[in-house]
């Protein structure tokens, strides 16, 4: 038997404990190019540890997704953060959940609207990238290097996401 999962708006604190909203904020606004660009400044921070790492930047191409769908897996990353950003400006989902004892807790669910992307902290267990209604590229900022940085955990009963309303 699944479980349902509801879908919440993405927001800067609802995010707080498995990242950041990357998005253009005022507070972090500047002016460069002689007044003719805001720059929105260190909005987060890339991670890579481990020796040989790198932070890398990837174009993903990813394929819209059919709903209701079934989250029966969540992965994570020990080594290195995972930035997405969307270049198409479409919105996307973004499933995250807390650590519980090694184990991904119950999901949660979040509406990115297409000028959100988000950085996943080292560690925080989401589930892969989840396109809406159309193919979409999105800008991934990752790490790249020795080592295994990927962790998968399958659930014993999965859980469910309703279509989303955009």
């Amino acid at each position: 038997m699944t479980q349902h999962l509801d879908i919440n708006p993405l927001t800067k604190a609802a995010f707080a404990p498995f990242g950041d909203v990357i998005e253009a904020d005022p507070a972090t606004m500047r002016y460069i190019n002689g007044g003719t660009t805001e720059r929105f400044h260190a909005l987060s921070n890339a991670e890579a540890a481990g020796d040989g790492a790198r932070v890398i930047l990837n174009l993903f191409r990813g394929q819209p997704r059919a709903f209701p769908f079934s989250i029966d897996m969540m992965e994570r990353h020990p080594f290195g953060s995972q930035c997405f950003v969307p270049l198409n400006g479409r919105p996307f989902l973004v499933v995250v959940a807390e650590d519980e004892g090694g184990k991904p807790g119950r999901p949660q669910v979040f509406l990115a609207r297409g000028e959100q992307g988000v950085n996943y902290r080292v560690n925080v267990w989401h589930y892969p990238l989840m396109a809406l209604d159309e193919q979409s590229d999105f800008l991934i900022v990752d790490r790249d290097g020795p080592g295994n940085n990927l962790e998968e955990y399958f659930f014993d009963t999965p859980f469910t996401i309703g279509a989303p309303t955009l």
